[in-house]
């Protein structure tokens, strides 16, 4: 049998592509696998992380992690991934926006932990398709503004009351 580049290199992504393509996950979760494809493991993990932790510190009334929220979205020397990710999610409720976070941030773990293996190893990955054509942002920046309204999907999330 002829090898294939599939067999001498592993796919990193390839438990983000299942989880975009998987039916039995909601949209969201869907679009936020699909954003993360192509991420540099270290940096996706750890944009995903922080995000996260931003969120749910608001979401707590931290009002630092307000700012650090705004910050997040307001940043203009970082690409366009973790405001795709928040993006995404934005208006859902927090309560599944934190869930789906954790998901996300689970997933992209565990494909660090595959990515160490695989070096420790030896062995080889294929290529991530970088998925930003540029370096910093393209388009307006969200206001940096530490006292931003926190609107109904913070505090009448539709997941709490079924």
């Amino acid at each position: 049998m002829k090898k294939t580049v599939f067999h001498d290199r592993f796919d990193l992504d390839i438990t983000l592509r299942d989880a975009a393509l998987d039916a039995d996950n909601r949209p969201t979760r869907r679009m936020i696998a699909n954003a993360a494809i192509g991420m540099d493991v270290e940096d996706a993990y750890y944009s995903v992380r922080e995000l996260r932790e931003a969120i749910a510190w608001t979401h707590e009334g931290d009002l630092a992690a307000k700012r650090k929220l705004a910050e997040i979205l307001a940043n203009d020397g970082a690409d366009d991934f973790q405001r795709c990710i928040y993006f995404c999610l934005a208006g859902r409720g927090v309560v599944d926006m934190l869930d789906d976070l954790e998901w996300l941030e689970d997933l992209l773990e565990r494909r660090g932990r595959v990515a160490g293996e695989i070096r420790r190893m030896k062995g080889r990955c294929m290529p991530l398709a970088k998925p930003y054509v540029a370096d910093a942002p393209d388009g307006p920046l969200v206001k940096l503004d530490a006292e931003f309204e926190q609107g109904p999907s913070w505090w009448a999330d539709p997941s709490l009351t079924a």
